[in-house]
């Protein structure tokens, strides 16, 4: 799975052990501007088999930058949910171990603003 590649959930879930228990717009996460920048996306997999999980992402740290005086968006965020309801705040580039029942909640960053806010 990636950032760009819009698998349908039915597609997800019939190749992999895994359920999608949340696939939505990741809302207010793009920039102000006179034009916003674009929403990221929010998603949450549950895993039904022990499984590796490795990610490469970007924009963990630096947000995306907005343009002619536009603001940045909200940068990524990717955290581990236990079984147990613990939650684990991941690196952008990891590998981590996850057992049945826990599942993976991925935050993609917002695209930055162009153009000053508006008062």
């Amino acid at each position: 799975m990636t950032n760009t590649l819009m698998t349908d959930p039915e597609v997800l879930e019939s190749r992999f052990p895994v359920r999608l228990e949340v696939f939505a717009i990741r809302q207010g996460s793009g920039g102000k501007g006179k034009w916003l920048g674009g929403d990221g996306i929010l998603r949450v997999v549950r895993f039904l088999d022990d499984i590796t999980v490795t990610t490469l992402c970007s924009q963990r740290i630096v947000a995306p930058f907005g343009v002619n005086g536009g603001e940045p968006g909200l940068v990524g965020k990717d955290t581990v949910i236990r079984s147990s309801g613990l939650r684990e705040l991941q690196p952008g580039n990891t590998e981590v171990d996850l057992k049945a029942g826990d599942a993976f909640e991925m935050l993609t960053p917002g695209g930055g603003g162009w153009g000053p806010v508006a008062n």
